[in-house]
């Protein structure tokens, strides 16, 4: 039998035994919860670094890589805000830099893809970057959406600051057959410190075209011949400068519009129907038949000259 000093000492032996495990187990658990500290505070500070990279990127203007980057990026983090909103902004820019329209069309649904997805963020309630850059996009697709292009842009007008809304907007509204609103908003374009694109004067003078209000269109196309130093812009103005006279009768100054075109840049189809097509409204069909065949031997393929000489 053990007597109490023995039985003393074991039991001495058995609470140190428990205080060493008991030191150990907090030991361990500290030791855990401080490397699982520097495991979150390193992947967190390679996520943050990895952010303010690809945004260094986008900055630079250096989009295809900033859309590859993200692109692979969202593999791993499918919802990040930042992510869905670089992406859909470099697509949009490479979209709008392609010459083939189809590439065009195939980033801007991906940009519209990514920013819509980023709309569900509460964040993006707020950052009229991400509506208007969707209402631009929405703006490529053509008329179809130009409800979808309107609704967007009118919501980044009210918290986003950005010039050429106005000028888009009434793109939107044009393209819906909104004319009167198409018009407001390419004033508001026009009214802006800087002078207005060639563009803008063509994209009014057709809204008032469309109005049929034909001595404001005349106006702005005149405008636009007067300062555009593009030779294809001023083609333009004088090709619908030409149909507001036909459309109001003036057919000598439609005729001379026609004339200066094919004077200042060749021999042109559509020029050629089109005169044919004024020609026959004076009732001189011979003089019609003849421009009708310069357009055809310009273009065979031409549709509306080959119904007209039953080709």
């Amino acid at each position: 039998m053990f007597n109490d000093k023995t039985l003393s000492r074991h039991g001495r032996q058995i609470y140190l035994q428990k205080k060493i495990h008991t030191i150990t187990a907090i030991m361990v658990i500290i030791t855990a919860i401080i490397v699982s500290i520097f495991i979150i505070y390193r992947v967190k500070n390679g996520v943050s670094n990895e952010k303010n990279e690809l945004l260094r990127i986008w900055n630079e203007g250096n989009y295809e890589k900033a859309y590859e980057i993200s692109k692979n990026a969202l593999f791993q983090k499918p919802v990040d805000y930042f992510l869905l909103t670089i992406h859909g902004f470099s697509a949009y820019q490479l979209g709008i830099s392609q010459i083939n329209s189809q590439n065009t069309l195939l980033y801007i649904d991906e940009s519209i893809f990514s920013l819509r997805k980023a709309l569900l963020h509460k964040e993006a309630s707020n950052d009229g970057r991400v509506f208007y850059v969707l209402g631009k996009a929405y703006g490529y697709k053509g008329a179809e959406y130009s409800d979808l292009a309107i609704k967007y842009l009118e919501i980044a007008s009210k918290i986003y600051e950005a010039k050429d809304i106005p000028e888009y907007l009434g793109l939107a509204y044009a393209a819906s057959g909104d004319y009167r609103n198409s018009i407001a908003s390419f004033t508001m374009a026009f009214n802006s410190d800087k002078p207005p694109s060639d563009n803008l004067l063509l994209s009014i003078a057709r809204s008032y075209i469309a109005m049929e209000e034909y001595g404001m269109a005349s106006g702005y196309l005149k405008r636009c011949i007067e300062m555009s130093a593009d030779s294809k812009s001023v083609v333009i103005a004088h090709f619908l400068l030409a149909e507001v006279y036909r459309l109001t009768g003036d057919y000598e100054s439609a005729e001379e519009q026609y004339l200066i075109i094919i004077n200042s840049s060749g021999e042109n189809a559509e020029v050629h129907y089109q005169l044919g097509e004024l020609y026959n409204l004076k009732g001189d069909t011979t003089r019609a038949r003849a421009e009708w065949r310069l357009a055809y031997r310009q273009d065979p393929a031409h549709a509306k000259t080959r119904t007209r000489l039953n080709i």
